[in-house]
This record gives C-alpha cells, structure tokens and sequence, in this order.
C-alpha cells in the first residue's frame, strides 16, 4: 500500500484499527486517562505488540486539533509482511536468500537509507522487531527513495526467534559487530545468508550475537571507532554483492 503518513484518533477508532490489523506502528495514549473503553485499548494494543507511549494532552492537541479522546495513533504508509510464510517463499523460490536484520535501528532516517540500499543488493526481506524499532513513516520512506515499496519488510516478536527460524533452514547468520577481529573480507557470502545489523548507540544485542554464527568487522583505519550504521550496512551489502557476482562469473 502507497500513500502518505496517516493519523487517526478516537478510542473507538483506533481500537477498530487495531482489530483490523490495519499497520499501526505508534500509538500516543493521553497519561492519566481511565475508562473502560481505554483499559480495552491498552489491553488490545499490549496483545498485538503495538507500540504505545503516555503523553501531555497538550502534545496529543498539537498533533490533532479535533476530539482526541486520549488516543491519537500513526499509520505506517507500508503494509509489513507476516514473517514465516514471507521466510518460507523465500526459502523455497531464492537461489541464494539474503535476508537482513536490523536489531532495534531507532532513527528513521537511517532506515530509510537502508532500505534504499537493501533493495538496490537485492536483498529478498528486512527483519525488524515489532517494538523498539524506527517506525516506517513517512521521513523513512522519503529518505528510502521508493525502496520501502519494493523490499519486503516483515516484524517479528523478537529478532532472535526469527534468527533461529532462518538458521534452522539452513541460512548462515553474520553478525556485523566491532567485537571481533574477523574482518568481513574473510567470510563467504556465497550461500544463504542473514546479516545482523545493531542500533545506532548499543550495537546488535548479547543474545543475538551470541547467537550468530559468524562475526564480522569492518576494517577502519582513521582515528574514528565507528560507521554510521547505514554506511557500515552498505558496505556489508556490497561485499555480499561482490562475493555473488564473482561466484557466477
């Protein structure tokens, strides 16, 4: 589905939107509101792993200038894929699956590019947690270029479980970390693989790491101890890329 950002707001109506699995990513409930129509919006938003936060009504007035009711929530302009059945066309139709996983990437912007360059290495689908995560507005979308669109994107519970899903079909998981002296120009791409990408400030997890069956790094050789993650990202993409293309040359 294409289309801008879009808000709804109402009780009722975002409940409805809830139970109708429309792609809500953000929810902004009013702090200190009670009723029963809003203890059953939590609740529904808690069992769908919506995200929520408890804001000033002010900041709810400045985002929608009508009746409110102490609910306001945001709209992914992109319909996410459900992950297993997404997985398992993969699995079954790619010679050579490419999957990636963002732990827990919170700016948009850097999503965004992401997506842009996962698309352009043809990368097949883009994992990312259900909470946590930059949502995919419309900053994403802009700064992904269209590509948001054309890869498929799927949320899951947690990142891990999707992990082992993919490594018991058979698909290596390369985690691109700094905790390790492995450089990425010294793995094999060449077969199905899942790169672990981490956010912005902690890096990727403890137990997805651990849980990786390679570790990867990018040799750097200023004074500066890190990349962006969206140009360390494209720089494992492209690797990948490289590895493929000599393979089948």
């Amino acid at each position: 589905m294409e289309g801008k950002e879009s808000t709804i707001y109402g009780l009722r109506a975002i409940l409805e939107a809830v139970d109708s699995d429309v792609p809500i990513y953000k929810v902004f409930l009013q702090r200190g509101l009670k009723g029963d129509l809003f203890r059953e919006l939590e609740s529904a938003l808690r069992k769908k792993g919506i995200s929520s936060s408890y804001v000033p009504v002010e900041k709810l007035q400045k985002m929608v200038s009508q009746n409110h009711q102490g609910a306001v929530a945001q709209i992914s302009p992109v319909h996410y894929r459900d992950f297993e059945p997404l997985a398992e066309e993969i699995l079954q139709q790619a010679e050579k699956p490419l999957f990636l996983l963002l732990d827990h990437i919170t700016d948009v912007r850097n999503f965004g590019a992401i997506l842009r360059t996962a698309e352009c290495c043809g990368v097949h689908a883009v994992l990312v947690p259900k909470k946590g995560a930059a949502p995919l507005n419309d900053d994403a979308v802009k700064t992904s270029a269209g590509a948001a669109f054309r890869v498929p994107i799927a949320r899951v519970d947690h990142i891990l479980d999707a992990l082992y899903y993919l490594q018991a079909a058979g698909v290596q998981a390369v985690a691109a970390t700094e905790k390790t002296d492995q450089s990425v120009y010294d793995l094999d791409f060449t077969g199905p693989t899942a790169l672990i990408m981490g956010s912005e400030d902690r890096g990727i997890s403890p137990a997805v790491l651990k849980a990786a069956d390679r570790k990867a790094q990018l040799p750097l050789l200023g004074e500066i101890g890190s990349l962006n993650v969206s140009v360390a990202c494209g720089v494992f993409l492209y690797e990948v890329v490289r590895q493929r293309r000599l393979q089948g040359s």
